[in-house]
């Protein structure tokens, strides 16, 4: 059997500055595989945007070697090298004077890529960032912050590119914006099968995206291991304070996947007339209600509130429905969502599939089934001992 190598492989690398006598990283050996979400994870100054960087040649390894397909990154030309691998910045790194059709071929257009194959790499690559074919002629300063990230993140995929470097990309974001691309980045992953190395300082972050986390620390490699591996046997006490007290304690859900505790979502077309709304509310006993299409894909959301006030101006419940950032997937873990979903304040987290469609609901009602069997199991908490000696 010939064994697969290592899409990335440190090798006992080290990183000397040349205005600096100690090492930024020191000593470093392990591998990323092909179609692994690899998140480097440290606090500020651990070596982990220095590490990243060494891959695609933008810092130089002292000593060791740093390894690409099996080739020392030493032996490539730089500049084939990095276009060879896609890049993602903080701040999206979009030319403000290009369109964003321009910006997003950049490097096919530097491969000699023809016109009308950069059109359609450019209309392929929009979809994929969920934006209308129109932005495509639009300049970057016309999206908003979200949205020019949505392009940045895209656009490594350009010239398929099969490893994506991503360095803190969406540190500087808002939290709603900064989830959303998340499950993007996380949906195309799975699709696409690419290899990503992620730099991040957020345990959340990686624990929600990795498939394998590296954690560093003072430039020395901490531990390297999945995401349940981390959680359930940190190395050291550094480990366990990046992971948190709460994580740790959560950590006891990590068999429970969302898929085993959605419930089924209350949702409504968006061409329906608003008493058709109304009459379902009334019926179903909810105050809210999804808004999906005719493929069952989630489009937003509606409230009574909303209703009530604009139900003599409007009759569609396209016209009041207001947007959806906040998803989960059917396979993520419940530990990744349990304090978000309950911090809600009584409202759900719809589940969507990795085409969006709508399939389940998770809501604050539905954990308190996984925290009784947890904590209770098959004994029967004082409760309900108290209520039969009542009786």
């Amino acid at each position: 059997m010939v064994k697969e190598i290592p899409m990335v492989e440190f090798k006992d690398v080290t990183k000397i500055y040349s205005k600096s006598k100690q090492p930024a990283v020191e000593h470093i050996s392990f591998k990323i595989n092909k179609g692994e979400f690899c998140c480097l994870i440290g606090t500020s100054g651990s070596g982990k945007t220095t590490l990243m960087r060494m891959i695609n040649r933008m810092n130089s390894v002292t000593k060791g070697q740093v390894l690409v397909n099996g080739k020392d990154v030493k032996k490539f030309n730089s500049v084939n090298l990095r276009r060879k691998i896609g890049y993602v910045i903080q701040n999206n790194g979009l030319m403000p004077h290009m369109t964003i059709r321009e910006n997003i071929v950049l490097v096919p257009k530097l491969l000699k890529w023809s016109k009308e194959k950069l059109n359609e790499e450019a209309e392929r690559l929009i979809k994929l960032a969920e934006l209308p074919e129109s932005y495509l002629d639009r300049y970057p300063a016309e999206l908003s912050g979200g949205q020019q990230q949505r392009i940045g993140v895209v656009r490594a995929l350009a010239a398929n590119q099969n490893l994506i470097l991503m360095d803190e990309p969406f540190g500087a974001l808002d939290p709603i914006t900064r989830e959303s691309l998340q499950n993007l980045v996380q949906n195309l992953q799975m699709q696409l099968g690419k290899t990503i190395v992620f730099v991040t300082h957020d345990m959340d972050e990686a624990l929600k995206l990795a498939t394998k986390i590296v954690v560093l620390h003072d430039g020395k490699l901490i531990q390297v291991g999945s995401p349940e591996e981390i959680l359930h046997h940190p190395a050291n006490k550094f480990v366990e304070s990046l992971i948190g007290e709460e994580r740790l304690s959560e950590a006891k859900y990590e068999t429970v996947k969302v898929k085993n505790v959605m419930t089924a979502p209350v949702k409504i077309n968006l061409g329906a007339s608003l008493n058709d709304a109304l009459a379902m509310m009334k019926e179903r006993h909810v105050d809210t209600l999804l808004v999906i299409d005719d493929d069952n894909h989630l489009k937003g959301y509606i409230s009574i509130a909303d209703l009530q006030r604009k139900y003599p101006h409007v009759s569609s419940v396209s016209d009041i429905m207001l947007p959806i950032n906040a998803t989960v997937g059917p396979e993520e873990y419940l530990r990744d969502n349990f304090s978000r979903i309950l911090s809600r304040n009584g409202q759900y987290i719809p589940v969507v599939d990795a085409e969006r469609k709508l399939i389940g609901v998770v809501t604050r009602a539905s954990l308190v089934n996984v925290v009784y069997e947890k904590i209770w199991g098959e004994k029967k908490p004082a409760t309900e001992e108290l209520e039969k000696k009542a009786n």
